[in-house]
């Protein structure tokens, strides 16, 4: 009786430990972060930039200190990015483009200018669109061989406050509501 009682609370206790939530190592969220390709995390400084927008002007990152920014990684070829775009056309940039707090810009990942006009076309997006033909910009935030489509929020002092990696619909939301937050 007794040998059936401790056998069954041995089956009983390798069941509640396949069953019990995993506690993440060091090592594992270190990995999980490297899954998502970037070089720089929430809380460092946003590494500074300009680049020439698809309307002719020029943007400089650090021009836009006491401005909430949203950069938006993106390419022709990426299907993601195409579901996601208008997603920050209705759900971001028209909500936001007439406050003078915000700023959105996509970044187009190493393609030529026409690419990036079928881009706009294509997804009926209105927001500007930077020229980042070699790749520059993009290898300052994430691992050259990284994906796209990803998006990194910036507070108003040019720190990053957020970052995203393909389009999941729950971290949009949550996006959406941190540049809510940040430009109020």
């Amino acid at each position: 009786m007794r040998h059936n009682i401790l056998y069954l609370l041995v089956i009983l206790s390798a069941a509640l430990a396949a069953c019990a939530p995993k506690q993440k190592t060091q090592n594992q969220e270190t990995d999980e972060g490297k899954d998502r390709g970037y070089i720089v995390k929430a809380g460092d400084m946003a590494p500074d930039f300009t680049l020439l927008l698809d309307n002719g002007e020029t943007f400089t990152l650090s021009e836009q200190r006491g401005k909430t920014v949203m950069l938006q990684f993106t390419a022709s070829w990426c299907g993601i990015c195409r579901k996601e775009m208008p997603h920050i056309e209705s759900e971001i940039w028209q909500r936001h483009s007439e406050n003078d707090d915000f700023v959105l810009i996509g970044i187009d990942r190493e393609e030529p200018a026409e690419k990036v006009d079928l881009l706009k076309s294509v997804t009926g997006v209105t927001y500007p669109i930077a020229y980042d033909s070699l790749g520059t910009v993009f290898r300052l935030y994430a691992l050259p061989e990284a994906g796209i489509t990803r998006n990194v929020l910036i507070d108003k002092d040019g720190k990053i406050i957020m970052l995203t990696r393909k389009f999941n619909e729950e971290e949009f939301t949550a996006l959406c509501k941190k540049i809510e937050k940040n430009i109020q």
